[in-house]
């Protein structure tokens, strides 16, 4: 009965069902049973019968999982608004309502696993310009390394070339290999540093190094010259025209380079004497 009192006829136990599923209930009124159709389940719900489709909603949403404001609820192939009542959609009792998923809320759960697959590859971007950058700082670590090698070797051999410079100065003679073995492993550190390969600030690095290039271009002149000086003392025109005035300048006993005129010698005695003193 409406007001909650249970009535039962004679052999009805079909009534008595029907108001045990109400009465559980029936401190908030006359109950309607609705049948919800969503996917492939099937749901019963009892709601009051003054309830709102927005009111059944949130019983569904317990059903189903499904948030309210994600629900397309449709009675006889339309769909209801929120504050629309049941009684006045026509809800009645045992009737079927079908419930789908708002295509917006697809939508949105789209958008947001689009945001996700971003986020999570922006996050892998990330990750791979991190390696790249590791990758290229160790890159322009061995290049920077590289190059200090190759300019320290030269600094040795510049040691070495002006070692060579001041025997050959001093009248030394130097074996010829010397020169060549010199002037070979000036050319091997030319090669080491064309052969580096770097990119970025270590590429740049390696070309600001053409200060080495033309220090070994000009060992590799002084080389030569001494080479030659080596193999003939008396190449030097310049020095040549120097020893000569010096020997002018000792005969004459003056600081002019014209020639004495000759003197005459008494005996062979005397010039002997005189190329003693000079020596």
């Amino acid at each position: 009965m409406p007001g909650g009192m249970l009535v039962r006829g004679d052999g009805d136990d079909n009534n008595l069902h029907h108001n045990h599923e109400t009465a559980a209930t029936s401190s908030a009124g006359p109950m309607t049973k609705i049948d919800v159709a969503y996917g492939s389940a099937q749901h019963q719900l009892f709601v009051p019968s003054h309830s709102t489709v927005g009111e059944l909603k949130k019983q569904i949403a317990e059903q189903t999982g499904l948030e309210p404001e994600k629900q397309r609820v449709l009675f006889r192939g339309k769909e209801k608004e929120d504050d629309v009542h049941l009684s006045s959609a026509g809800m009645k009792d045992k009737s079927k309502i079908l419930v789908l998923e708002n295509p917006t809320s697809k939508v949105k759960k789209v958008e947001e696993m689009e945001n996700i697959e971003e986020m999570v590859e922006e996050s892998i971007a990330r990750k791979e310009s991190k390696v790249e950058e590791i990758k290229e700082t160790e890159e322009m670590s061995k290049a920077f390394a590289a190059v200090a090698r190759v300019r320290k070797e030269v600094d040795k051999l510049s040691e070495r070339v002006a070692a060579i410079e001041v025997a050959v100065n001093s009248g030394t003679k130097i074996a010829a290999e010397e020169f060549d073995v010199s002037a070979e492993l000036l050319m091997r550190e030319l090669l080491k540093l064309d052969g580096i390969e770097a990119e970025g600030e270590a590429k740049l690095q390696r070309k600001a190094e053409v200060g080495v290039v033309r220090r070994v271009q000009g060992f590799h002149e002084t080389l030569d010259k001494l080479k030659a000086r080596n193999s003939n003392p008396f190449h030097d025109s310049n020095k040549a025209a120097s020893v000569t005035t010096k020997w002018e300048t000792f005969d004459s006993g003056m600081g002019s380079s014209t020639a004495p005129p000759p003197q005459p010698m008494s005996s062979s005695t005397k010039v002997t004497e005189e190329w003693e003193k000079f020596d």
